[in-house]
């Protein structure tokens, strides 16, 4: 996920996280059709075929990761209103604004920010 957001500077990167048992298994890169600094957008036909990797292969869908390139990896309004479309996903940031990549993990509830643990394997 810091290789992704470290490439995709200046701009957000994204993708989607897939986990066994709770536990992080394999990370999925998407394409941020909004190409822009400020905001991501995984293609519709993107998503849909990752989803069906994930669902073939057995694991779950348990976190969406995103960059932030100008603040720290804390969630924005936009990502807390775009959460509630993800009920129970988890957001991974991967924050790039002092030049070293900080990573973050927030549950997103109804508007409610929680910080979170993803474990990775």
């Amino acid at each position: 996920m810091v290789d992704h957001a470290r490439e995709e500077a200046p701009n957000e990167c994204c993708g989607l996280v897939a986990a066994r048992e709770g536990q992080a298994v394999e990370v999925y890169r998407a394409t941020n059709i909004e190409a822009s600094p400020l905001r991501f957008q995984i293609d519709p036909q993107e998503q849909l075929r990752i989803n069906d990797q994930i669902d073939e292969a057995g694991l779950d869908l348990a976190a969406i990761y995103h960059s932030h390139t100008r603040t720290e990896p804390r969630p924005s309004q936009t990502d807390i209103n775009f959460a509630k479309l993800w009920p129970g996903v988890l957001w991974v940031i991967v924050g790039l604004a002092d030049g070293k990549p900080e990573v973050q993990t927030w549950r997103i509830d109804d508007g409610q920010v929680a910080e979170a643990e993803l474990i990775v394997d």
